[in-house]
């Protein structure tokens, strides 16, 4: 088994948003994030230690401006707790301490009604073709197949705009 740890040869070389989101807890603004539209089949690790977050399979489009999950591959690699800063409950990589974003329960009913809402500058997407030879074949059985997307359930009033305004239904994003 892999052992994950806060890597400051990595820290070493985020760029200055990665750094600012991660290390200093703060938000990339909506809509910017490299992996928000991302609908290739793989997963997500944190920047800085690698530890795998987030799968393909479980992500999905919340029109928030951010890419959206509706679970962590493995809550033992995700620490949830209180922001006092913002509000509501941060998200934090277990091994590498880094800030990802928050956690909220406007998600998808069908898939456990959460929403973790994660800045694409906390993750390094591995693709499906390359999660072998990078050492993370354990994690295959988390990356499905499928033809279509599939509509989840929105809720109105959950998931709203910075202005207020309701943002519309979301879909599943399945490679």
């Amino acid at each position: 088994m892999e052992e994950y740890r806060k890597n400051l040869e990595a820290i070493s070389k985020l760029s200055p948003e990665q750094y600012r989101v991660t290390q200093q807890g703060g938000t990339e603004y909506p809509g910017t994030g490299e992996h928000l539209y991302n609908i290739e089949p793989g997963i997500y690790v944190d920047i800085v230690s690698g530890e795998p977050l987030f799968a393909s399979s479980d992500k999905f489009d919340s029109r928030s401006g951010w890419p959206s999950f509706t679970k962590p591959i493995d809550v033992a690699n995700v620490n949830e707790r209180p922001d006092p800063r913002e509000g509501g409950i941060e998200v934090r990589s277990v091994h590498g301490a880094s800030h990802l974003g928050h956690v909220l329960p406007d998600g998808p009913e069908e898939h456990g009604g959460l929403r973790y809402c994660i800045n694409s500058a906390a993750l390094r997407f591995i693709h499906r073709d390359d999660m072998e030879a990078e050492g993370y074949a354990a994690f295959f059985d988390h990356v499905h197949e499928c033809a279509t997307c599939r509509t989840a359930t929105f809720r109105p009033g959950n998931n709203q705009g910075s202005s207020g305004e309701a943002l519309g239904g979301f879909s599943l994003l399945r490679a």
